[in-house]
């Protein structure tokens, strides 16, 4: 049975593809106080984030905050930026161009962010235009939060309510221990660890800190990042018998109780204690930032140094990697069965 023939006046549609957007979190658009004064008012106003009633939080953010933070913050984004801009927007971009050559012409990869630009809605209507009616959307967050992976999803929600056409959505499950992940983990550190001039006696692994209440609200985030912690370990051991692997959480902000230990206490107490050579890498970041160049590579190592310890080296994240664009590839693959 033939097809009617479209009439002329018909627009052209393209239909039929399969979209993938790689997704982090956000970074200013240029080191300074204004463009981050703009970044922080829209990450420290997702309620996913800060979970103060509005009324309280909101007079706080834009009295106090806003006008304090943001200078302080571009000095640290100052010291970690390239000549491409952002390291985490650098190597986000070179993930997406590293998994679109894996996949190959039949896929159309594109890249985002939560907080800042390129914005998810904004990269959902590309790839729409471009043809893509099924779009995998790939939160680049190994372990769960509602302060991460759930605000991608509402912001993919917010997108997709502004469309009368949407396209078909699949969304990458976390993946904490994945074997797959817990494979390039285990790679990828074993080869720095390797490369160092000095071995080291303690292997610290530091996740992003959240407030331990998200914990007692029934959050997965710290017990993924702990499963993480311990498959890595067990992963190490063979490997790097001598090896102390223990785990801390960084980035404390406000007055609330976060999750412990925290990373820079942790730092204080191995130096004190007599550990002189210490290694530390960020599992929880898919990709290099202002937490691992600066609040790790930075001020980790001052504190460190300055109660005592010698030796101190910040391995890489995964990046754009073999190791981690192999997983990102595995994972991805897995995803779109059915579609591609």
């Amino acid at each position: 049975m033939s097809q009617t023939a479209l009439p002329p006046s018909h627009p052209a549609v393209t239909v039929g593809k399969v979209g993938v957007l790689l997704v982090n979190l956000g970074t200013p658009q240029a080191a300074t106080p204004a463009a981050v004064r703009t970044y922080l008012a829209q990450f420290l106003s997702d309620p996913r984030v800060v979970e103060i009633p509005r009324a309280i939080w909101l007079p706080i953010l834009h009295g106090i905050i806003l006008r304090t933070r943001p200078a302080k913050s571009a000095h640290a984004y100052a010291q970690v930026w390239t000549d491409e801009g952002s390291p985490l927007a650098a190597i986000t971009r070179a993930q997406a161009v590293a998994l679109q050559a894996r996949l190959g012409e039949g896929i159309t990869v594109r890249w985002g962010m939560r907080y800042g630009q390129p914005a998810i809605a904004g990269e959902i209507e590309a790839l729409k235009s471009q043809g893509c009616d099924r779009i995998l959307i790939c939160p680049l967050y190994p372990q769960y939060s509602g302060a991460t992976t759930a605000s991608v999803m509402d912001a993919v929600g917010a997108a997709l309510a502004a469309m009368r056409w949407q396209p078909a959505i699949r969304t990458l499950p976390p993946y904490h221990d994945d074997p797959a992940h817990i494979a390039a983990l285990t790679s990828d550190v074993s080869r720095q660890l390797q490369a160092l001039p000095f071995a080291p006696e303690v292997l610290l692994l530091s996740f992003h800190g959240m407030p331990e209440r998200t914990l007692h609200l029934g959050d997965p985030y710290h017990c993924q990042c702990r499963k993480t912690a311990r498959l890595l370990g067990e992963a190490l051991a063979p490997l790097f018998p001598a090896l102390r692997v223990e785990t801390a959480f960084q980035s404390r902000f406000g007055r609330a109780k976060w999750l412990e230990p925290s990373t820079e206490a942790v730092l204080a107490a191995e130096a004190a204690k007599g550990t002189r050579k210490l290694a530390i890498v960020a599992p929880g970041f898919s990709a290099d930032c202002v937490e691992t160049l600066e609040e790790l590579a930075i001020r980790g190592r001052e504190v460190f140094t300055e109660a005592g310890g010698q030796d101190f080296a910040v391995l890489s994240c995964l990046n754009a990697g073999e190791d981690g664009m192999a997983m990102i590839e595995t994972l991805v693959r897995r995803e779109l069965s059915g579609w591609f």
